[in-house]
């Protein structure tokens, strides 16, 4: 779609009012259905979920939960997507890039997910972040295949 297009680019909070959205944007950029409390751990999550706009259009998301692991806060990305069109002008790059921050004002001490092994457009994206392949879980999907996923971490320096 050519160049300059990242400037039009907005995010916004995930509520309520406009979980319609998110709902919308999983059904077609994901293979698998999503279930209330997919939608409930977003909301809650805060900041770290996000809808993305090009020109007042969703095109994208970012949805993550917060943990708590021997007495450290962890984030782990349920889905980061961005519509097929608008793919390579920054719009996923700016909203990993917002939850990153996030990750580092509030003192967490990793963030991870699950990715299919051969999403490898997707391991090259989180790699550029610094993200490593730190675990494959064989059989984690069930009705996709492969079924198995890569586990794909970023530590953060603890204060």
């Amino acid at each position: 779609m050519g160049t300059g297009r990242e400037a039009s680019v907005s995010i916004d909070g995930v509520r309520d009012k406009n979980m319609m959205q998110l709902k919308k944007l999983n059904t077609v950029l994901f293979p698998v259905r999503y279930n209330d409390k997919y939608y409930a751990d977003a909301i809650s999550s805060g900041e770290f979920a996000k809808l993305a706009y090009y020109s007042d259009i969703c095109v994208g998301a970012i949805a993550c939960r917060l943990e708590t692991k021997g007495g450290t806060m962890r984030v782990y990305i349920m889905t980061l997507g961005v519509l097929a069109p608008y793919r390579g002008i920054g719009i996923g790059s700016k909203l990993l890039n917002h939850v990153l921050d996030m990750c580092s004002k509030q003192n967490v001490s990793e963030i991870y997910l699950h990715v299919q092994t051969n999403n490898e457009d997707a391991i090259k994206f989180y790699k550029k972040f610094g993200f490593d392949i730190t675990d494959t879980i064989p059989d984690y999907y069930i009705n996709i295949e492969p079924r198995d996923c890569y586990v794909v971490t970023k530590s953060f320096a603890q204060i």
